[in-house]
């Protein structure tokens, strides 16, 4: 049975929809989670993809959070042998500056629903793709990714022009979390540190307007969240059944 390697952050950031799409299609998913473990060093010889999840520190944080040097060698790897590579938010952002472009905080924080459009090269893009033009998509982010000089720029909103990217053939950033789900924004909305980022953005009393949203959009996400989800694994491969004398 095949797996997939998946890089978390916090406990507040899971794979969201993800985690079941992965397992619906027969993979195995291995955990590594650095808030539980920041001495870890896994290894992606062993794995036929990596996922970077999101999490509240940021890029500059590695000279003390060790782990995030460990991350981007772990996704420099992954990109030399040509393994499918998804990050979201913090994701991103390591793989964009794996691939030499800057990150920096925002004039503008992104926290909630934003309409997110895709470019030219998004809309015929075998992922993003089925997108279409764009969508309302769950945001959390005070810090941006520059889209890498050799990638391909597949999608932006009117306040942050790097939302997704492509390099090569199967590497994606996603600036935004179309993992999220009702629960997922809930708990975000309700955990005390994301509560405090709220505050600092300027945006605490957005809350109810978030959650009010969130009733709104949240449905269509999935189902967008799904087909985009979808293409992606189709690059992972399904898993090779196990063949057992007798079967035919």
């Amino acid at each position: 049975m095949s797996r997939l390697l998946v890089f978390q952050h916090v406990a507040a950031e899971p794979l969201g929809t993800l985690d079941r799409l992965i397992r619906r299609r027969g993979h195995r998913i291995k955990f590594v989670n650095f808030e539980r473990h920041p001495d870890a060093e896994p290894c992606v010889d062993r794995y036929r993809g990596l996922v970077v999840l999101g999490g509240p520190m940021n890029v500059e944080d590695r000279a003390h959070r060790a782990h995030l040097l460990t991350e981007m060698r772990a996704i420099e790897a992954a990109l030399r042998q040509d393994k499918p590579v998804l990050g979201i938010c913090l994701g991103a952002q390591l793989l964009a500056h794996v691939l030499g472009a800057p990150i920096r905080r925002q004039r503008e924080a992104e926290i909630g629903w934003y309409d997110v459009a895709t470019t030219p090269a998004g809309r015929a893009d075998r992922v993003l793709g089925t997108l279409g033009d764009g969508a309302p998509l769950f945001q959390w982010h005070s810090y941006a990714f520059d889209v890498p000089a050799q990638a391909e720029h597949l999608a932006h909103s009117e306040t942050c022009a790097g939302q997704a990217f492509r390099y090569g053939g199967n590497a994606y950033g996603f600036q935004f979390h179309l993992e999220a789900n009702q629960a997922l924004i809930e708990r975000w909305l309700s955990t005390p540190a994301y509560r405090e980022e709220l505050c600092a953005a300027g945006v605490a009393d957005d809350a109810d307007a978030i959650r009010a949203a969130t009733l709104r959009e949240v449905a269509a996400m999935e189902q967008r969240a799904e087909l985009v989800f979808g293409e992606f694994l189709d690059l992972v491969g399904r898993p090779l059944r196990r063949i057992t004398l007798g079967s035919r």
